[in-house]
């Protein structure tokens, strides 16, 4: 696996990427050596927060967690990564036809999901209506077409507070 590792508005020590390299070997049984991984390692708020994103044949797990050290926050989201690596292994090969070498007693069995699906009328707004939208209907994200290019957009909340728009690239 090829892991970069990367601090916001920090230098990012040896030791933290020695930490990293050390513990994201154990994703090399999933994934081949072409794999892709960034370690990101922030401080907002006297909070350490590690994230983790591991490309693997167009398929992107991520991570995000915080703590008091860096240690904490790296096993965390180490761990979440491969729940979640467990969790999807299967939709995984059946949408993507990956192969993870997960041995079958290794990962959760999980009933199929129970998907609800909704329609509604896409129109156009600016982002401002969006998320005058997506606050009103108080949910996490909402979809609409940008009044100005057309495109199908997405705002959203994001976890650090404020708002994220997803543009689709052309």
């Amino acid at each position: 696996m090829k892991i970069t590792v990367t601090g916001r508005q920090i230098s990012v020590k040896d030791s933290y990427r020695d930490l990293a390299e050390k513990k994201l070997a154990k994703f090399d049984k999933f994934f081949d050596k072409d794999t892709e991984a960034t370690v990101t390692f922030k401080v907002r708020k006297g909070v350490e927060i590690v994230e983790i994103t591991i490309v693997y044949k167009g398929t992107i797990f991520r991570s995000e967690e915080e703590n008091t050290t860096f240690n904490n926050a790296m096993d965390n989201a180490v761990e979440s990564l491969e729940r979640q690596i467990r969790k999807n292994k299967t939709r995984l090969e059946r949408i993507r036809h990956m192969t993870i070498d997960i041995p079958e007693d290794d990962y959760l069995q999980e009933d199929e999901p129970d998907i609800r699906v909704k329609t509604f009328e896409l129109r156009p707004m600016s982002h401002e209506e969006a998320i005058l939208q997506m606050n009103l209907l108080e949910h996490q994200f909402y979809v609409f077409l940008d009044d100005e290019s057309g495109d199908t957009c997405v705002v959203y909340k994001r976890k650090g507070g404020g708002y994220g728009l997803i543009v689709p690239e052309k």
